[in-house]
């Protein structure tokens, strides 16, 4: 029996010859369609793992990458939890001193012309010495969006017995704690609370418009100083622009010749998206000090002080959405990206705001639901949109995710339901594409992308959740 047919083939709460316990679509009677989805996703995954961690493409992007492997995670729980929590432990084994997760985790056996930057380039175990950088392990030197604590209470959630056999949850409480007291404390540039990034590559909207204004005023790298890999496996109208790119590598070099201290860049932006998957993250932390028998009151608390935060500072009623600020001029930044909409995941937004948000989700800028079959990256109506171009208007699966998960929250659960059926309609469609045209579900970028097949499994596993509380309501289930 292969890898994929292990994963697939037994029943909730059985095993694996290894003890891992996995998730069956036939336990919750999917379609013969939803199986077949289930299946090409956990294959997916399969052929992307590498033993410890899964990278997002065997061919693009050949490392781990930090909230990729938080979203991989939150659907390996329901293959096997075991896998889940190794992905999750592996990431965090090579977080920084001062409690960074740097955005890569570098594969040695890797070759360094397979992706850029390489390892030779960021010169962590050096140039991240006094930041408290991994000595054995290479490692970028910027961070991602700190979707883990909600990706590790999720784990947790799937198998509670597996978990506190292992002690998971006891060892990667420090370090989720570290994680989010660098951003609360080392990325609060903008002295208000909120974390700042300081590379467009730390948010995970790389070349979003909205990073047009800052990042103009920074010069280049000279396109000779560095050469491009991705090139090599995506269509160049697809990707960043090289002017885009040498300003990344301008802005990555000088933060590693600082020694990757903070607050000493000329770019920083507060940005929605990240600030609410960090307040997302600390409820998830508050339930995992809880679980663990320590009080979450305090963090819950704090999120919710960040959540007015976020309001005060980049809420705007009138646009019915949220902005980046530029700290640099302490302004908004007045171009419309999902990640405005990604704060509908918050528990403690007002039901205005919520109403706001999930209205401009529908209406013409990103048009869900009328002339978009997913949330595209990028307003419909900019100058700068592009339905193919990375992240200036494609739609992508993990922020469609997130926002079925904001639209079932705040009880909007006819949208949320609609949402779910396009995903996973065009994650089978796309081959688990990695981002697609938001009018047509045309598959762009990498095929076989991890968090896609990952999200998929979720989705999948919640569709039948649903669809088996419906039938014993209506009391099909009974002997």
């Amino acid at each position: 029996m292969n890898r994929t047919t292990q994963l697939t083939a037994l029943r909730p709460g059985t095993s694996t010859p290894h003890g891992i316990a996995v998730y069956d679509p036939a336990a919750y009677d999917l379609t013969t369609s939803a199986n077949a989805l289930h299946r090409g996703a956990a294959e997916v995954l399969a052929g992307n793992w590498t033993g410890l961690s899964t990278v997002p493409s065997r061919k693009l992007y050949p490392h781990q990458w930090s909230w990729d492997s938080a979203f991989v995670a939150i659907g390996l729980r329901h293959l096997s939890p075991l896998r889940a929590q190794t992905e999750l432990e592996t990431l965090l084994d090579a977080q920084w001193g001062d409690g960074r997760i740097p955005h890569i985790v570098f594969n040695p056996a890797v070759p360094l012309d397979a992706y850029f930057p390489s390892p030779d380039f960021w010169r962590s175990s050096t140039a991240g010495r006094a930041a408290g950088a991994p000595l054995t392990t290479q490692t970028s030197g910027i961070v991602q969006p700190p979707v883990h604590a909600l990706a590790v209470w999720l784990v947790h959630e799937s198998d509670p017995g597996l978990s506190r056999a292992r002690g998971f949850l006891p060892r990667v409480y420090p370090r989720l704690a570290a994680w989010h007291r660098y951003l609360l404390h080392r990325r609060d540039l903008g002295g208000a609370g909120l974390a700042s990034v300081v590379h467009p590559w730390e948010q995970g909207m790389d070349n979003s418009p909205t990073w047009d204004a800052p990042l103009s005023r920074i010069t280049p790298a000279p396109a000779r100083s560095f050469r491009r890999a991705d090139l090599d496996h995506g269509a160049a109208e697809d990707r960043p622009t090289d002017l885009d790119y040498g300003r990344y590598v301008r802005l990555a070099t000088d933060y590693r010749d600082q020694g990757y201290a903070d607050g000493e860049g000329d770019f920083a932006v507060e940005d929605p998206a990240f600030n609410a998957l960090l307040i997302a993250s600390e409820h998830a932390l508050a339930r995992i000090a809880e679980e663990l028998g320590a009080p979450g009151a305090a963090r819950h608390a704090r999120a919710e002080r960040l959540t007015a935060t976020l309001v005060e500072r980049l809420w705007d009623p009138a646009e019915g959405m949220f902005f980046c600020r530029d700290v640099t001029t302490d302004a908004l930044i007045p171009e419309r990206s999902v990640s405005g909409l990604l704060p509908l995941l918050l528990p403690g937004l007002s039901r205005d705001i919520a109403t706001a948000l999930v209205r401009t989700l529908h209406g013409p800028r990103f048009g869900l639901g009328d002339t978009t079959r997913l949330a595209p990256s990028y307003d419909l109506t900019g100058e700068a949109f592009d339905p193919h171009r990375y992240w200036r208007g494609p739609a992508w699966f993990n922020t469609n995710w997130l926002l079925e998960r904001g639209l079932r929250l705040h009880g909007e659960l006819g949208p949320a339901d609609a949402l779910r059926a396009e995903l996973l309609d065009t994650a089978g469609a796309s081959g688990f594409a990695e981002y697609v045209d938001p009018y047509t579900g045309e598959a762009c970028g990498a095929l076989g992308f991890s968090w896609t097949a990952a999200l998929t499994l979720d989705l999948l596993h919640q569709q039948g959740q649903d669809l088996h509380v419906r039938r014993s309501d209506q009391g099909g289930d009974r002997a």
